[in-house]
């Protein structure tokens, strides 16, 4: 009889929005990191900001009762120069580990240089780079049209390389920002043709 592997740890990441939200499921089995389950929630159909929150708190509660994460990995707000949209992203972000905490969930704040740094190797890398990237990592057969998805896909996978690094399974180390030295420095994230 096969052995059925169960996963060890199931990684929600959410990418916080007001416009649009984005999440990702991660399994963790052993050193092997897989897909789940990725998507994006469109709020910008709803006029009411409070409306919006009431969605967010409801797909990521609809997201945990489905997947049953073992942990929650969100990218924190960054801080910009418009006070509105920061305290409404802060809204947004405290709404979904409002439904994380109902859940007990633990919850991994990260910023978003600290995420794509985690993902590409850069701080400075641009989504599309950090979609690249993930496509090339999971085995996506596809990048999606919405770039919230593979942000949060990205926290989710930052969370994944900094909680295994205290057990000395994570990420390798990139010594240097340049894309040369992070392929010959990793040459198992590189896929061969």
């Amino acid at each position: 009889m096969a052995k059925i592997h169960t996963p060890e740890r199931i990684i929600m990441g959410i990418d916080p929005g007001t416009s649009i939200m984005g999440y990702a499921i991660v399994s963790v089995k052993g050193k092997k990191l897989e897909m789940v389950v990725m998507g994006v929630l469109e709020l910008h159909k709803y006029r009411s900001h409070y409306n919006k929150l009431q969605k967010i708190f409801d797909r990521v509660t609809q997201l945990i009762v489905e997947y049953s994460p073992t942990e929650l990995a969100i990218e924190a707000p960054f801080f910009g120069k418009n006070v509105q949209s920061m305290l409404k992203l802060g809204r947004a972000q405290g709404v979904a580990m409002a439904a994380a905490l109902v859940h007990q969930l633990p919850i991994f704040e990260y910023a978003p240089r600290k995420i794509k740094s985690a993902v590409t190797g850069l701080g400075a890398a641009s989504k599309e780079q950090v979609a690249a990237i993930l496509k090339h990592i999971l085995s996506l057969s596809e990048i999606p049209a919405l770039l919230d998805a593979t942000d949060a896909l990205g926290a989710a996978v930052c969370h994944f390389y900094q909680s295994s690094s205290l057990t000395g399974s994570g990420a390798p180390v990139v010594s240097s920002s340049k894309w040369s030295n992070y392929i010959k420095n990793n040459p198992d994230r590189v896929k061969k043709k």
